[in-house]
């Protein structure tokens, strides 16, 4: 059952259901469509300007319109012909055949189930605070324009993350407004009855209901979990309040909502997905749950049933740093799951803990999260190819005596979904040059076209998206200061602040401190002088919050508003507040260099950058995360050596000034060195090169479209094998892993013998295998890789039939100039479509 069968239907709230037309103007409203495509904004403003400029929210317009203005408005032919073409192109861009059914129309993928702690889909709907969520939307709309069928699960919040205000003295204040869920573009699900759909669950030992919500994304649906319901206690009312509130007690509930909740979701709407997507370690209780539906199903065991559901699991991690994933103490993991443990997964709960632990046996030892995803997945990955490599390290106690490198971790670098983030300018010279569909298919001629565009254009597209800048920093900013009650005079200066024709630069991200937000003021003689330099100023805007409770964070901010205050620097420095989606549209349009200065490598990937791809700016950035593979001189601009450093005082320091210099000699001459034109013609030749090279690579049509053919399409395939005749295939390789695993200690290798030949050398390794049979194993030579090469692994083959010990000569040809030394011969396990060592971790090397 789904939410287009007749046993479901919408609410419209208090809409007048029979003015003709209305339910079209609805349809439009409830679909995030609007968010990328705007075409339909002249409706809206059309019903209410202001009300539309200030929330861009097509369903409160909606919903406060007067029934006067929606009749006047109804009965004009020319709203009324907008209206029918944008609900023809809707039915169009839902009926036309889409990469994915082109691609693969024979795919043994249906569903992906893709889940997530927030999602930033639009400030319409304020459930996300930053990298996590931008991801998750961008991806879930690429999906849309793509075609691959995936429906999504997180949370509602009631109040979401916290609002941020500046007050007088330049201190951050965070402020948590109510999200009325009837002014959110969203809808209950409701059975055909018009019961709403909620499900229960326990936490606790406590029944809790939870409410659910869809929200349709074009194409893609997501669907919305949330506590508040009237049947609840007022403890559980408020479990899905905030958004990365509280403390660990109610982070485990949201997370025990978010994955057990969600697949029970799933279930209930009769989606039956063959990958479940887990974007980062929140939602990794959805490999217990998933395996529990399958123990019903089948009345497998819990260790098969797990190793059914595994293929279908694919893990994404967006963490650098071992602190930053979720851990949960034996005590909370006891209380709230040790009867599901038992009762459902019918395990122990040490068992259940095991899974999370990287000492299974130690009772100590918390249970963390991305530990339960891996050992619950068929594939992990991290966000950037550095962050993969990051990753390796992060997780490589899981596997121990493996070689770093073949940690079962690969990557999938995140990309931006460039329809969201184009500038009007940017929309109209892109459709111009590379037709309107350029981001629904494959990207291989962008480049090619956008070489094409004159300066001239170019040029244009920067100095209409700055202007825009200007104006909205001069609007935002003057309100900004009325609501924090800053003198008249103040506010009279927000008003004329910024210069249309001068160099901006932009920085807006958390302000933690690995991310170094206030590196620029190091020096501070140096960076005013960089500022106010009458040949080629520079202008600043800045935006970003701390964690509420991160008070050397809010101290970042404090000192930048200072900063700006103390050297009287309004022309040259703006501080916004309140940064979310809406005003990072603004930003990466509107920014001629977009700034990143992170301690390498803890950003994982960073996406802020990729915005302004699209829009003609360009990243001047710490090799860390993407700008690691994306960086090249003549697209942009780095800072560092690619090394790591720590939190080292002078490596800030040299980058700090590596960075003054930089701006004062390279990024500032190059744009105001302009031809007779008027033209800065190396700027623009930078702007043409990250705009064809760049742009299609860190899109998130490439990365939907690679986490499809890398990750997606395989693992159902592989899900298909495993869950055949009621997961036979798992109860099999449960008793195969037994079996191994009471043989390993009596595995042994006998001394190696090595016989030069021409080229290179004969191995001859004896191994003894016990009861063993050496299709059970694979034996092979290993040797490190040179100069950045990639390890040699060469499997060596079973020459003689065993003796009654069970013994075995193995040998192998190897054609090499390197010493016979560099060689050594080891042993694993191997599986019919079993993924070593992600599932089987055993490895004997040869002493």
């Amino acid at each position: 059952m789904t939410t287009d069968s007749p046993t479901f239907r919408r609410s419209h709230g208090f809409l007048p259901t029979e003015m003709t037309g209305l339910d079209t103007l609805t349809g439009l409203a409830l679909d995030l469509r609007w968010s990328w495509n705007h075409a339909a904004d002249a409706l809206w403003q059309q019903l209410d300007a202001e009300l539309w400029d200030r929330t861009h929210n097509p369903w409160v317009v909606l919903q406060t319109a007067s029934r006067e203005a929606l009749q006047q408005r109804l009965a004009d032919p020319a709203f009324r012909a907008q209206m029918a073409a944008l609900l023809a192109q809707q039915q169009c861009a839902a009926a036309e055949p889409k990469w994915f059914q082109s691609q693969h129309p024979a795919a043994a993928l249906t569903c992906v189930a893709y889940f997530s702690m927030e999602f930033m889909l639009s400030e319409a709907l304020p459930i996300y605070v930053g990298g996590l969520g931008n991801v998750a939307g961008d991806q879930l709309k690429s999906a849309s324009d793509l075609g691959v069928p995936v429906v999504a699960v997180g949370l509602l919040y009631q109040q979401g993350y916290f609002r941020q205000e500046i007050d007088r003295q330049g201190a951050q204040q965070a402020l948590f407004p109510y999200n009325d869920p009837g002014q959110l573009p969203i809808t209950p699900l409701r059975l055909a009855s018009g019961e709403w759909l909620r499900l229960k669950i326990a936490l606790s030992g406590f029944p809790v209901w939870l409410r659910t919500w869809q929200v349709r994304v074009g194409g893609v649906m997501l669907y919305l979990l949330d506590s508040n319901d009237a049947a609840n206690l007022p403890v559980h009312r408020g479990l899905t309040a905030e958004l990365y509130g509280g403390g660990m007690e109610l982070r485990i509930q949201q997370e025990i909502i978010l994955g057990i909740g969600g697949w029970q979701l799933l279930k209930a709407l009769g989606i039956k997905p063959e990958v479940c997507h887990l974007n980062e370690g929140h939602a990794a209780f959805v490999v217990l749950e998933r395996a529990r539906t399958l123990m019903q199903e089948t009345g497998l065991a819990f260790a098969a049933a797990l190793a059914v559901a595994r293929p279908g699991n694919l893990f994404t991690t967006h963490t650098a740093v071992a602190a930053g994933f979720d851990h949960f103490s034996p005590a909370l993991m006891s209380q709230f799951l040790g009867d599901y443990a038992r009762q459902e997964l019918k395990i122990d709960f040490e068992t259940l803990m095991a899974l999370g632990r990287q000492s299974p046996t130690n009772p100590a030892e918390s249970f963390n999260m991305a530990f339960l995803a891996i050992r619950g997945g068929g594939a992990v990955n991290g966000v950037s190819r550095l962050h993969g490599a990051v990753s390796r390290q992060l997780f490589g106690a899981l596997f121990p005596r493996w070689p770093t490198d073949e940690v079962p971790v690969g990557h999938v670098t995140n990309g931006v979904h460039m329809p969201s983030w184009d500038a009007e300018a940017a929309d109209a010279l892109w459709t111009a040059a590379c037709g309107k569909d350029r981001w629904r298919g494959g990207l291989d001629a962008l480049a090619a076209h956008i070489g094409q565009v004159p300066d001239e254009a170019l040029w244009q597209l920067r100095t209409s998206c700055r202007q825009d800048l200007v104006a909205y920093t001069r609007a935002r900013l003057a309100r900004q200061f009325t609501v924090s009650g800053q003198p008249p005079a103040l506010v009279d200066i927000a008003s004329k602040v910024f210069d249309e024709n001068t160099l901006t630069i932009g920085f807006a991200r958390r302000f933690v401190a690995y991310k170094r937000p206030n590196l620029l003021l190091h020096d501070p003689e140096r960076f005013i002088r960089l500022l106010t330099n009458r040949a080629q100023p520079v202008q600043l805007v800045l935006a970003g919050k701390a964690p509420p409770f991160d008070e050397a964070g809010k101290a970042l901010i404090q000192q930048w508003m200072q900063f700006i205050a103390q050297h009287n620097l309004y022309q040259h420095v703006v501080f916004l507040s309140d940064y979310d989606l809406l005003l990072a549209e603004h930003l990466v349009q509107g920014v001629d260099v977009w700034l990143n200065t992170p301690r390498r490598p803890w950003e994982a990937c960073g996406t802020s950058g990729m915005k302004v791809l699209v829009n003609g700016g360009l990243n001047l950035s710490e090799l860390d995360g993407w700008w690691a593979e994306a960086y090249a001189p003549e697209v942009g601009w780095a800072l560092g050596d690619g090394q790591e450093h720590g939190d080292d005082p002078a490596q800030d320091a040299a980058e700090a000034d590596a960075l003054y210099t930089l701006l004062e000699t390279q990024v500032g001459p190059e744009f105001y060195q302009r031809d007779a034109r008027g033209i800065p013609v190396r700027w623009v030749e930078r702007m043409r090169q990250s705009m064809a090279t760049l742009t299609p690579q860190f899109s998130a049509n490439r990365t939907v479209r690679e986490y499809t053919e890398n990750y997606y399409l395989p693992a159902a395939t592989r899900y298909a094998q495993r869950a055949a005749n009621k997961g036979a295939a798992g109860a099999a390789i449960v008793q195969q892993r037994q079996h191994i695993g009471d043989e390993w200690d009596k595995l042994a290798f006998g001394e190696v013998q090595t016989e030069a030949v021409a080229n290179g050398y004969l191995f001859r390794v004896p191994v003894r295998l016990g009861a063993l049979t050496p299709d059970q194993v694979l034996v092979e030579l290993y040797a490190n890789g040179l100069g950045g090469a990639a390890a040699l692994r060469i499997p060596l083959v079973p020459d003689a039939a065993s003796s009654a010990e069970g013994r075995y000569q193995y040998q192998a040809l190897v054609t090499t100039t390197r010493p016979a030394g560099d060689f050594t011969a080891r042993l694993l396990p191997t599986y019919e479509g079993l993924a070593v060592p992600l599932e089987d971790d055993r490895i004997l090397w040869q002493r």
